[in-house]
């Protein structure tokens, strides 16, 4: 029986108060999602907004808030009418419930929004970054994303009461440091309780001074950290021969990326001008008198609450040399490093449309800009523009997510859980499903880069990527994803084709060049570098960032894809796809540890990894009655079943590489491990009867299922929301609810119930 749909309650206003919840409207058009605020006539005609961005869209503000923008802010949706039937332990009509719902928050041009958000390292760069280029920002931006951190601050005694790496971290250097930042230059008073709670924590953990090195960068921009107290990554590493296996492009995208900005920033020595507030700021932040401290003791100290990934004493070592190196660099090869590095910036924002491959870079790209060309350029102004794709307001307050959305990767799964649930097949659902079609024809990326070679990019054509085509990124699971979602669409009855042949055998041909040598597939591009670049992680925060790395999720919906797209064109490139998917599957058998599970990077963690790589083997015919590896993944899954009959993972089997269980059972995870079990045959129904009970049992009467635990991860400490799963992860929440009931009700029978 569903529950009851339950009012919500916003949370409580800021310590610079809260803004009108029924002035905010989402624009999700044209792909973006961009937050716009009609405020009041009294608060006068000229702000920060109009400076930065121009006249706010009148007409957008004029009209009512959609169901979407409520959803979003938490805001209760009218009752849907007629009211939905009461599934009653069926299923499927509890799927249909679900995407009943869904739909009303379907946008415009056919995909859905969500919050991407949870990794709390990414508001402090975009608001250091609009602080020292002296970009305004707005009023409601202030008092929400102070109401943010107000409302996720930790309260739990002294030593956690900060802020953590993400929202359901405990408090660390990292996250209470910056965010503290974050708070004092939006104009929070040091004396605001909030205010003298966090900085107990950050005192009473040694203060900044242990803060992890992308801290430590974030500070010196401010001007409240000594450059000489952050170990380097200067820019003329990419000066070195590229045969090198320490090139800088053998480096995984993101770290690249990040370290480009940084080292140009660095070899520059910027800091912000020396304010009132900056001064106070050196006094709060450290637990000794600013002018006392050896900086250069602090480069390679780290709080032990901070640290994740040990330097190596390899990378002690070489930051030793560079340190020295540092100090007596010819300046002919720092010019020449300094150049590289801001041609290498450049051609980043070429190819993505000013928004980077993600939020940290992008703002250190916006600062490069402005030091280099001036507030005034056309390429901080580009910068400036699309800032605003960062930013999600939710009930809570604003924050900074992943990327500018996950726009594809939801979109996508969706799509998929209509067809194998069979809802697709529903008359009323047919105009969402055409959407859904015509915004992913839209998304495909029909060229390579603008800079392809010269960037060190991987091939584009044909790929689809996490988010918008404009961000301009392959990404391997997200062309698989995006492809096997088109055809399927596309095989359904009446529906009109909309992707080509020819577009589709650009994807494949993108996929088929992704393959490692270990069978397996990776995130962006192929593996180039020795893991043993590990050894020189200067980050301390993250493990495994210094290369790619095959995992099973993203070789499986790459199998899946080449599969899919055999079976509707079987005439193209047949002998490559048969070879290439039995590398893959030959990798999903080497990775199953011996307790049949697999370790997931991108999702907590063994039920995720588990579901995807069951589907691998289920391809190649294998299945819990003839797979060994199938039998043992089953019997894994099954063995942290909980009581209640759902599956709970807790976000710390990421950090610890050992299943843990969450306090609750989730139904994102459980749904992920109902289709697993669905997938693998597995002879016994009732555990997926208990599962599917658990996921109709948590839903509402509206047809949504309410927002549970985090269910993202990367590099394997940094959680992040995916709210669309329980569709799909809030989407994602829907997309697998949806999947795995309405699969279930075919599997186990429809009068089983």
């Amino acid at each position: 029986m569903a529950a009851a749909s339950a009012k919500r309650e916003r949370p409580p206003a800021g310590p610079l108060g809260g803004t009108d919840p029924t002035r905010w409207r989402l624009d999700s058009s044209h792909d973006r999602h961009v937050w716009h605020y009609d405020r009041p006539q009294h608060a006068g005609s000229s702000t920060a907004y109009e400076t930065v961005w121009g006249p706010r869209p009148a007409e957008l503000l004029a009209a009512e808030q959609n169901d979407e923008t409520k959803y979003w802010l938490g805001l209760d949706l009218p009752a849907p009418e007629p009211p939905l039937e009461r599934p009653d332990g069926n299923p499927y009509k509890a799927a249909q419930n679900g995407f009943e719902f869904y739909k009303r928050l379907q946008a415009s041009d056919g995909h859905w929004s969500g919050e991407y958000g949870g990794p709390l390292f990414l508001l402090p760069g975009i608001v250091i970054a609009m602080y020292v280029t002296k970009t305004s920002i707005p009023d409601e931006w202030k008092i929400e994303i102070a109401r943010y951190l107000s409302n996720i601050q930790r309260s739990n005694g002294p030593g956690d009461q900060g802020w953590g790496i993400h929202i359901e971290a405990q408090s660390s250097v990292f996250g209470t440091g910056l965010n503290y930042v974050v708070l004092r230059l939006l104009g929070v008073d040091v004396e605001e309780p909030m205010m003298i709670r966090a900085r107990v924590t950050l005192h009473h953990l040694g203060g900044c001074t242990g803060i992890p090195s992308w801290g430590k960068f974030w500070l010196a921009i401010l001007n409240v950290h000594s450059w000489s107290g952050l170990n380097p990554t200067p820019t003329e590493l990419w000066l070195l021969p590229e045969f090198l296996p320490i090139h800088p492009h053998r480096w995984w995208i993101h770290t690249r990326n990040v370290y480009i900005p940084m080292g140009y920033l660095n070899g520059r020595y910027f800091q912000a001008d020396v304010d009132p507030l900056i001064l106070s700021l050196r006094q709060e932040l450290y637990v000794q008198p600013y002018a006392s401290i050896k900086w250069s003791s602090c480069r390679n100290n780290v709080c032990p609450v901070d640290l994740y990934a040990p330097h190596s004493a390899v990378a002690n070592g070489l930051f030793a040399i560079l340190n020295v190196y540092d100090r007596f660099a010819p300046s002919f090869i720092r010019k020449r490093g300094l150049a590289r590095a801001y041609e290498l910036v450049k051609m980043e924002d070429d190819n993505t449309s000013y928004q980077s491959v993600g939020p940290v870079s992008k703002a250190m790209h916006m600062i490069c800009r402005w030091l280099e060309e001036g507030p005034d350029s056309d390429a901080f102004k580009a910068h400036l523009s699309c800032i605003r794709d960062f930013m999600w307001v939710s009930s809570q307050g604003m924050m900074m997510t992943g990327t500018n959305g996950s726009q594809l990767w939801d979109t996508s799964f969706i799509g998929q859980a209509l067809v194998e649930s069979g809802l697709a097949l529903e008359p009323s659902n047919k105009e969402s499903l055409e959407k859904v079609l015509d915004w992913l024809d839209h998304s495909q990326i029909r060229e390579n880069p603008l800079h392809f070679e010269k960037a060190y990019r991987h091939r584009t054509k044909g790929a689809w990527p996490f988010s918008t085509k404009e961000q301009g990124y392959t990404v391997s699971d997200c062309t698989a994803e995006g492809m096997k979602t088109v055809i399927m669409l596309q095989d359904l009855p009446a529906v009109k084709e909309r992707v080509s042949k020819e577009r589709l055998c650009d994807a494949i041909d993108t996929i088929l060049t992704m393959q490692n040598a270990d069978g397996g597939f990776a995130s962006y591009e192929l593996i180039r570098g020795p893991h043993w670049l590990e050894w020189l992680n200067p980050a301390e925060v993250f493990a495994n960032i210094m290369t790619e790395y095959s995992y099973p999720e993203c070789t499986t919906a790459c199998v899946t894809a080449l599969s899919v797209f055999k079976r509707k064109h079987p005439d193209y490139r047949a002998d490559d796809i048969e070879r290439v998917s039995k590398r893959a599957i030959e990798y999903i058998h080497k990775k199953q540890r011996p307790d049949g599970s697999w370790y997931g990077s991108w999702a907590i963690c063994f039920t995720y990894a588990g579901m995807f790589a069951i589907e691998s083997l289920s391809l190649a015919g294998e299945h819990y009655d003839n797979s060994e590896s199938v039998k043992k993944a089953c019997e894994f899954l099954l063995s942290k079943q909980m009581e209640d009959g759902g599956w709970g993972e807790s976000y710390k089997s990421c950090e610890t590489e050992q299943y843990v269980h969450h306090a609750q059972s989730q139904v994102t995870q459980t749904a992920w491990a109902v289709i697993g079990l669905i997938t693998a045959q597995y002879p016994d129904p009732e555990p997926i009867r208990r599962g599917c009970r658990l996921i109709m049992s948590r839903q509402l009467a509206s047809g949504e299922w309410p927002q549970e635990a985090i269910e993202g991860v990367f590099n394997k400490n940094a959680a992040i929301s995916y709210p669309n799963y329980a569709i799909i992860f809030d989407e994602q929440k829907f997309a697998w609810t949806i999947n795995a009931l309405g699969q279930a009700w075919k599997y186990v029978g429809k009068e089983e119930w």
